[in-house]
């Protein structure tokens, strides 16, 4: 038990710092005073009171440090090597801890304090388990969350670069630095701060994640916010100053006043169009700007740059006025027409309808390109409101200033088929120049219920002009009126009572559409479709029709199938006694009617062979009247 205590004693003594380190790590004792007696301590060794030695152990126990598990102490150097270093944190061992985790600290001596983190007080072989590294992360999370919360200012070291911003060493734990919190202005070289200390403010902390950012921007801001204060105090409207282009975005460019930002919008920069602002100035550029507006509470100032220059409408050329020729730039195309500028910063519309004298209103696309140079007429210029309209169709001739020579009433031409709409067809005979074919114009013989059954856009089609009305610019036409009226020719063909042989083609309500010969359509009614043998006739069915009502002017014709055979033999007693036939068509005319019963109305000459046919029949039967006369008169002389 003596020799324990002596050993405890040395240990104690130890403790207390009487050894020493050699530089290769060996650890030596101090040499005991000369005057010391062995031999009492000897004596004591084989005799000691309990009481006595109960007092020795407390004292030794009380030169020993408390230590826990888990938790954070200071202690000092006391050893080093090439590999480890020996740490004293005044308890029954040294900790021992690689030298890599003072990688950071290349000056690190013997004495120096460190902390270390308590992980195991002793393993299998009574060996403390410390850390160095581990008691910096746990710190530096205890010193990063305290300077989060007292919004204190902390240094740490630029390491590298990274996607987005800087790498910073804070306390011993990785921070990631922002770009944009790197300083108030935009920076475009991140390297330039690689390798740098530099202060700044946590500014958020992921527990779960340990993940810390910091910015070096919001340190700025405070100082800046003073300063911003102190200038926007002594601006004023109209107040010249110099800046430099700190920022370029696609709707303005931001100035650096000298510690606060303004905004020159993309409409101030210029007096001319500006598709970007990197048109007008470039980064770092120092310039002249004058104060627009400024708000003291948002901290806003809107600059302009162009109204330091005179406006181009002033410079503008007194003795331009409406009638004017013009050359000028295509800057701007739109749905509606092209901005043309004709002196630099003076700009002037060119509306679509003035590019062409066609009334068709087409894209303006069609007729010109950006940038390309054209001439224009002034239509109208208002100096006071800085407007211009233009005109580019005044430059050829109006074609309606002699349209009543061109196109006079009754003259035919050709046209070309534009569009359609429900009552008629738009035709054009020359650009700029279209009339109107009501669709009571296209045929003679069809009732036609939309111009797309009659015709295609594009197409060409004969017309003849039926109206002009050159104050309004309108054009009567009709495609009818080229070919004779047929219903003058029909009315002897198409008497009341004639038969004619027809094909049911449609239904109109309770009618039925009858196609006869020469392309006419007639209608039955359902009633007069009764067939002979009780059955009712169908669709795309040929049958004989009897006409019962013939209308030249509303050119309507009434047709009936079952009268055919209801009264055939009340009407052959006529045919006897030589009255017009049942078919109410004289041999003449029914000899036509069969060689061109499939003929339609663009066979002009069918019309007219059966007019002269008609003729001829009623010349024939004049001549045989006029003898008939004769040989009545003869007879009465004797």
């Amino acid at each position: 038990m003596a020799e324990e205590l002596q050993q405890a004693t040395e240990v104690a003594e130890k403790k207390a710092g009487n050894s020493a380190v050699t530089p290769n790590g060996t650890v030596q004792f101090a040499e005991p005073p000369a005057d010391f007696d062995w031999g009492a301590l000897e004596d004591e060794k084989r005799v000691i009171p309990t009481d006595q030695r109960e007092k020795m152990e407390k004292a030794y126990e009380d030169t020993l440090t408390s230590i826990a598990e888990k938790e954070v102490l200071m202690g000092t150097v006391v050893g080093m090597n090439k590999k480890e270093v020996v740490i004293n944190i005044g308890y029954k061992s040294e900790g021992v801890v690689p030298l890599s985790e003072f990688r950071y600290k290349p000056d690190l001596k013997v004495g120096d304090q460190v902390e270390v983190y308590i992980e195991k007080q002793e393993d299998k072989s009574g060996q403390m388990i410390v850390s160095h590294k581990t008691a910096r992360v746990h710190n530096a999370w205890v010193k990063v969350n305290h300077a989060m919360e007292k919004d204190e200012v902390i240094t740490g070291f630029v390491k590298c670069r990274t996607k987005g911003g800087l790498i910073v060493d804070v306390f011993g734990i990785e921070a990631f630095l922002p770009g944009s919190q790197i300083d108030v202005k935009p920076i475009r070289d991140y390297d330039q701060y690689v390798g740098k200390n530099m202060e700044f403010k946590v500014v958020k902390i992921n527990q779960e994640f340990k993940n810390v950012v910091v910015s070096h921007k919001a340190l700025i801001e405070a100082e800046l916010e003073a300063q911003k204060k102190q200038i926007i105090s002594g601006l004023e409207k109209g107040q010249v100053l110099e800046g430099t282009v700190k920022n370029i975005t696609s709707y303005g460019v931001f100035v650096d006043l000298g510690g606060v930002d303004g905004l020159i919008h993309i409409t101030d920069l210029s007096w001319g169009r500006v598709s970007h602002p990197e048109e007008v100035v470039k980064l770092d550029d120092k310039i002249n700007v004058v104060i627009l507006d400024f708000d003291d509470e948002k901290k806003r100032i809107a600059l302009g740059l162009k109204q330091l220059s005179p406006h181009p409408w002033d410079a503008l050329d007194a003795n331009l006025n409406a009638g004017d020729k013009v050359h000028g730039k295509v800057m701007v195309i739109t749905d509606y027409g092209a901005f043309v500028e004709v002196a630099p910063g003076v700009e002037g519309l060119l509306h679509v309808s003035e590019m062409s004298w066609s009334q068709h209103l087409r894209s303006p696309k069609d007729f010109l390109k950006e940038g390309q140079e054209i001439e224009c007429v002034i239509l109208n210029i208002d100096r006071d409101e800085r407007k211009m309209s233009l005109g580019m169709k005044q430059l050829a001739p109006d074609p309606w200033a002699d349209i009543e020579f061109k196109y006079p009433v009754g003259s035919r031409h050709t046209a070309k088929v534009r569009n359609f709409t429900h009552f008629g067809i738009f035709a054009e005979l020359e650009e700029g120049v279209d009339g109107l074919i009501h669709i009571s114009d296209l045929s003679w013989t069809k009732r036609i219920k939309h111009p797309s059954e009659f015709c295609n856009v594009g197409d060409e089609i004969e017309v003849q002009v039926l109206e002009v009305d050159k104050e309004n610019r309108r054009l009567s036409l009709g495609h009818k009126q080229v070919e004779e009226n047929p219903w003058e020719v029909f009315a002897g063909t198409f008497a009341v009572g004639s038969v004619h042989e027809g094909t049911l083609i449609g239904r109109n309500g309770n009618n039925f559409i009858v196609a006869l010969p020469y392309g006419v359509e007639g209608t039955v009614s359902a009633k007069h479709l009764k067939k002979e043998d009780g059955g009712k006739a169908e669709l795309e069915e040929k049958l004989p029709f009897k006409v019962l009502e013939f209308n030249a002017d509303a050119r309507r014709i009434v047709l009936s199938h079952t009268r055919t055979f209801e009264e055939g033999e009340d009407e052959a007693p006529a045919a006897k006694r030589g009255g017009r036939r049942g078919d109410g068509q004289s041999p003449s005319v029914k000899s036509v009617n069969e060689k061109v019963e499939k003929s339609t109305l663009g066979d002009l000459g069918v019309l007219s062979d059966l007019k002269s046919a008609m003729e001829d029949q009623e010349k024939s039967g004049k001549g045989t009247k006029k003898k008939q006369n004769e040989e009545d008169g003869d007879d009465a002389g004797a």
